[in-house]
């Protein structure tokens, strides 16, 4: 763990500013009054909230317009719509001609797309849902609007991207509405632009202009929404008639009092960064980025975007790496959107702009706000360049540095499916066993960056590495061919199994053939339904021409209950599949008897917390607290010493070799850990499910440990 975190995604949320909080404070204890009520501490409660409007509405230039207060970007939105479409409603009703298109930009905040489907169908409009595209920079695309002005019924554009920060054309966008004689309504999402840009509502088309408080250092639950002078308005809630009957409901008094603080201080200009000092913390930024990350390429034009925002690629890495090598580090940026994060998927904004696949995959957004001071962006610079000497070090980049050989058993894994290596650092070889396509680059990498021999890329079934999946590439046969000039000559079958394999006997006494692998034997066993597996012998009781059950320390199959297997095996062999729809990393033949694979997971007891961890660790003097984050994470980190407990470094990828280890050790207690405990849990649920009683997860990872943990 880091002492001090380094917040660097402004664009999702932001801290509170302190006069913010002080205001809240204020707002709570001394000016709770309802500014509804007519005695004196009601009237105490009015004037605040007028005085915030009224900043609020100089600041953006609202003029003879309306500026409600409302809990957020998302309500301003929804109530804007809805809005629109009742008056376009009622137009249509009354016999006046309307668009029949409701136009939004490709790389909108989806709440603006959900918004129109939501409203479109409830008020049975039936309008035909457009986007907009933009061009590769990422702003609209103004002759592709020219061509829908005179059809729209609606338009709905944003000030400023959120992944991108790129900043609208808006006189371009006014100036091809207004040419085009469109009667359209404009919705413009300004929820980027708050303290950002400077905006004159009233001198523009703008119809309608939601803002959110929590983007700039207000809290969460409060935001404005601009509404144009004649503009059509259809409220969104009703009841008490609060906010001129625009918007029922008590007002949020704490948040408007505390947004009060924030445009004070934009009003005031002595608060927060010049636009000119924000280019030069982004230039700074983006030259550690450069320097730590070969071949980085910016997803976004800082020309034409917010000098606070920065959008990335680096090839050959996945945004969900990058992502925890950074926050290893200390460092919090996101992948793409914060409201899609959690989602699996490319970021629908760059797709938009046209970028390459594996930019749109794998980026991340850096973000900060007007208070970050120049000791933060050192710090963050120093730390950039410390995650780009972790992933080098891990050979996930280009490193001129010979890296330090790696040993043992590594899964990669994708989608319920895994890829397995066998690695042997003494000869400096390695055997890859159902490389799965989305892994070879990754594989190609490594086996280069370790300038390791290949004795063979194998397949659990012919000619396809994955028949479970025809549709994948055989990536098999493809890992083979980027690995020509680093595999051993000579013919291969179906399978990839070497020509001129030694002869060996199984357990159950058939015929298979061996392979060396520095002090190991990995053996191919062929089964009556026509697949294979592959035997990895470690015990002294192997020999150079038999394999008996206890001399396999690994399995490698198709999938765990492979038939005929068991026979060739001990009790506690591991099995590695390469098909592991139930996330389970490995089993074994006495585990399979006790526990079937599809049996339900619950976790609740082997979970332990953070408060509850030292008096744990009291108690077990001997426990082993162990790290699952990716060997770049733990580079990346400084040490982390729970209540004074050095720990391990097991890598989930390498769980497996380890597994081996514990099972055949001395039992002692381990507690496993890693940034959130989704993948620590794993690792404990694993280990109980192999027999392995003394296993524990810390619940919700290194996120929630206290700050004393930290070195």
């Amino acid at each position: 763990m880091i002492k001090t975190e380094i917040y660097l995604d402004g664009n999702a949320t932001s801290a509170v500013l302190p006069a913010a909080i002080a205001a809240a404070v204020d707002a709570m204890g001394e000016r709770f009054g309802n500014p509804s009520s007519s005695h004196a501490a009601g009237l105490k409660a009015k004037a605040l909230l007028e005085g915030v409007r009224q900043r609020g509405a100089r600041l953006l230039g609202v003029g003879d317009g309306k500026l409600l207060f409302t809990s957020g970007a998302t309500e301003g939105i929804q109530t804007a719509v809805l809005s629109a479409l009742c008056a376009l409603r009622a137009r249509r009703a009354a016999g006046e001609a309307i668009g029949a298109l409701l136009v939004y930009g490709a790389t909108e905040h989806k709440a603006v797309p959900e918004a129109l489907a939501h409203w479109n169908r409830l008020l049975g409009l039936d309008l035909e849902l457009r986007a907009l595209a933009v061009d590769q920079d990422g702003r609209h695309d103004l002759a592709a609007l020219r061509a829908l002005a005179g059809r729209a019924a609606l338009v709905c554009t944003m000030a400023a991207n959120n992944e991108t920060g790129v900043i609208s054309d808006l006189a371009g966008i006014e100036a091809v509405l207004r040419d085009s004689a469109s009667a359209a309504y404009w919705l413009v999402d300004c929820v980027q632009a708050l303290g950002k840009l400077t905006l004159e509502l009233a001198g523009s088309r703008i119809d309608y202009a939601p803002f959110s408080g929590h983007k700039l250092y207000a809290p969460k639950g409060i935001g404005m929404l601009y509404v144009r002078a004649g503009a059509p308005f259809t409220a969104l809630m009703m009841g008490g008639g609060q906010e001129g009957g625009m918007r029922s409901g008590t007002e949020n008094m704490v948040g408007i009092a505390a947004l009060g603080a924030v445009l004070e201080a934009l009003e005031g200009g002595a608060t927060f960064r010049s636009h000119a000092e924000l280019a030069g913390v982004r230039a700074r930024l983006a030259d550690s980025l450069r320097a730590a990350l070969p071949g980085v390429v910016f997803n976004n034009p800082f020309a034409k975007a917010l000098p606070t925002t920065l959008n990335f690629s680096v090839p050959g890495l996945a945004s969900g790496e990058l992502m925890d090598v950074f926050d290893a580090a200390g460092l919090r940026v996101s992948a793409g959107s914060a409201c899609s994060a959690k989602k699996a998927a490319p970021s629908y904004v760059l797709d938009a702009m046209g970028l390459p696949a594996w930019r749109s995959s794998g980026a991340i957004r850096l973000s900060f706000g007007a208070l970050i001071d120049d000791a933060s962006v050192a710090e963050a610079c120093a730390r950039i360049v410390r995650c780009g000497e972790a992933l080098r070090a891990s050979c996930l980049l280009p490193s001129a540095q010979a890296p330090l050989p790696h040993d043992g058993v590594v899964q990669l894994g994708v989608e319920g499916e895994c890829s397995w290596l066998v690695l042997d650092a003494a000869s400096r070889s390695c055997v890859v066993i159902d490389a799965l396509a989305e892994h070879g680059e990754r594989i190609e990498q490594f086996v280069r960056c370790q300038q390791y021999r290949v004795r063979a890329v194998l397949a659990s079934a012919a000619g396809a590495a994955k028949p479970a999946n025809p549709a994948r590439p055989d990536g098999r046969a493809v890992l083979a061919a980027a690995l020509a000039d680093h595999m051993d000559g000579g013919a291969v079958d179906a399978f990839g199994w070497p020509a001129g394999a030694a002869a060996l006997t199984l357990a159950d006494g058939s015929a298979a053939e061996g392979l060396a692998l520095g002090a190991r034997t990995l053996a191919c066993a062929r089964h009556a339904d026509g697949g294979r597996s592959y035997l990895l012998g470690g015990d002294a009781t192997a020999t150079a021409t038999a394999l008996p059950a206890d001399a396999v320390r690994f399995a490698f199959c198709g999938h765990a209950a492979q038939p005929g297997l068991a026979a060739l095996l001990a009790a506690d062999t591991l099995l590695c599949p390469s098909r592991d729809a139930h996330n389970q990393f490995c089993s074994s033949p006495r585990a399979l008897r006790a526990t079937p694979l599809a049996a339900p997971a619950d976790t609740t007891a082997l979970q332990i917390d953070a408060a509850a961890l030292a008096q744990f660790l009291r108690r077990h003097p001997e426990a082993l607290l162990v790290d699952v984050r990716e060997p770049y994470e733990y580079a990346a980190a400084a040490p982390t010493c729970p209540n004074g407990r050095a720990a391990l470094s097991v890598p989930l990828s390498r769980l497996a070799a380890q597994l081996d280890e514990w099972l055949r050790g001395e039992p002692r207690p381990l507690v496993f850990f890693c940034r959130s405990g989704n993948r620590s849990v794993k690792a404990a649920q694993c280990l109980r499910r192999l027999g392995y009683a003394q296993a524990w997860n810390l619940s919700g990872g290194l996120a929630l440990v206290p700050l004393a943990w930290a070195a």
